[in-house]
């Protein structure tokens, strides 16, 4: 099965540059020409950053969705968001439909959840190399918002998951090691240690001050100038078939050259001062609280305006002890109906919305420049692939939006679309917002009206 999207162009994600004795990784790359429809029409307004937050193992759904649309009523679940309640837009009726079995298809259900959640494509089941998705929204969002920033996203989570290998039920490790799909063959994996993540929008000192930072800059600039003359020597050398590779290496190094010159511009704004993580801390509240802390700050520098955030892989086993549930997660998500169970659940999806209040908090308290916060000028989906996990139920999925109120998103509601309705749907909706428009992604049917009015 073929996407809706295809990207023509690929590169490996990433490469090593060396030069006086040094060694840089390039940023992952973006297409020069994004290979989808053409723009017919500019969005107004447009929203400025797109987070994506994902929960895995489904909800208890019960404690999720309120009693009826309109105003929105902060259920149980949804309760530690309450001082954002006016920046809430709670979606119900769309469907993750590219999840469900196939015939042949078997086992997989949650590999097929995960991985059609931003792409509305029918993950090939395989547990070789041959891997085959489609690209995510939030990637065609990247390839366009990235001439414009430092970093094209940023993946992040709070578990370290694999991509390659066997994963579920006969499918790769890759359909829930990732959220994000640079393109069908391509997974970005998700980083979830904060130093690491710190070091790659700061590069690896210390902390965030100006003259850390300019000597950073300055040093990339000569590694750069050091490796561009090698590769003008190797050149002269080279046969036809070599000079084609090389010059898809070339375009590394002008992204690179890109990113510098964007660091270079952006030098003397000013940055909260961060010191550099030393690891995955022992706390999984304070790894979360950390990690959205990083999320936020590569928003409020304008170091990308892509993030995706994966909670936790499908299928996670993880246990939640903090919460008070001592047990597997995904072995609770099949509650069987019994109410001691589904509670278990409900007390595991409240503590994961505890963690992302933080996040709102964050983004809520920093300011733009056009004096709207910086969660005004961004949208935030949150969700999962699944609605109940005990059934493998792929529509009436969660879906909540945070934010977007500079785009003309009206919070404070509880809306819900007709029985049907693809989740791509909200996702072309959202890419127009962002000033990217797009035609079609996977078995979306078109946008939707009522982000901004019911």
């Amino acid at each position: 099965m073929s996407p809706m999207i295809h990207l023509h162009k690929r590169l490996p994600r990433r490469t090593i540059l060396r030069g006086m004795g040094a060694a840089i990784a390039l940023p992952f790359l973006e297409s020069m020409t994004p290979a989808f429809a053409a723009i017919t029409k500019a969005a107004s307004p447009r929203i400025r950053r797109l987070g994506v937050i994902y929960v895995p193992n489904g909800m208890n759904m019960g404690q999720w969705t309120p009693t009826a649309p309109g105003d929105l009523e902060m259920t149980r679940i949804l309760k530690p968001l309450a001082q954002h309640r006016d920046k809430l837009l709670l979606v119900g009726g769309l469907d993750n439909s590219e999840a469900d079995g196939h015939p042949g298809d078997g086992g997989g259900d949650h590999s097929r959840a995960q991985a059609a959640f931003l792409t509305g494509v029918h993950a090939k089941k395989t547990e070789g190399a041959d891997i085959f998705n489609g690209v995510s929204m939030d990637q065609i969002a990247a390839r366009e918002l990235a001439k414009e920033t430092q970093l094209a996203s940023l993946e992040v989570g709070l578990e370290m998951n694999e991509i390659a290998g066997s994963g579920e039920d006969g499918y790769s490790a890759a359909y829930s090691g990732a959220l994000a799909w640079k393109t069908p063959e391509q997974p970005l994996p998700v980083e979830a240690d904060p130093r690491a993540v710190f070091e790659r929008l700061f590069g690896a000192s210390d902390s965030t001050d100006r003259a850390t930072i300019m000597a950073r800059i300055q040093k990339n600039r000569s590694i750069l100038d050091s490796v561009t003359e090698e590769l003008g020597s190797l050149n002269r050398g080279l046969g036809p078939r070599d000079k084609s590779k090389l010059a898809e290496y070339l375009d590394s190094i002008r992204d690179l050259e890109r990113r510098i010159q964007r660091a270079e511009e952006q030098s003397g704004r000013e940055l909260p001062t961060v010191a550099r993580p030393s690891g995955v801390p022992d706390s999984y509240p304070e790894h979360a609280r950390m990690m959205f802390d990083l999320m936020a700050i590569a928003f409020q520098t304008d170091l990308t305006r892509i993030v995706t955030f994966l909670i936790g892989r499908e299928k996670s086993g993880r246990a939640y002890p903090e919460a008070g549930v001592p047990e597997s997660h995904h072995s609770v998500s099949h509650h069987q109906n019994r109410p001691e169970i589904m509670e278990q659940v409900a007390k595991i999806n409240t503590f994961h919305m505890e963690l992302y209040a933080h996040l709102l908090d964050r983004l809520a308290s920093m300011k733009d420049g056009d004096g709207n916060s910086v969660l005004e000028n961004s949208v935030i989906l949150y969700g999962a692939g699944m609605a109940d996990s005990d059934g493998h139920v792929h529509h009436d999925v969660p879906m909540l939006l945070a934010g977007g109120v500079s785009a003309g998103i009206k919070g404070g509601r509880y809306v819900r679309l007709p029985k049907g309705t693809p989740l791509t749907n909200l996702h072309l909706t959202l890419l127009d917002r962002l000033g990217v428009p797009v035609e079609h992604l996977g078995d979306s049917t078109g946008e939707l009206s009522l982000l901004s009015e019911i």
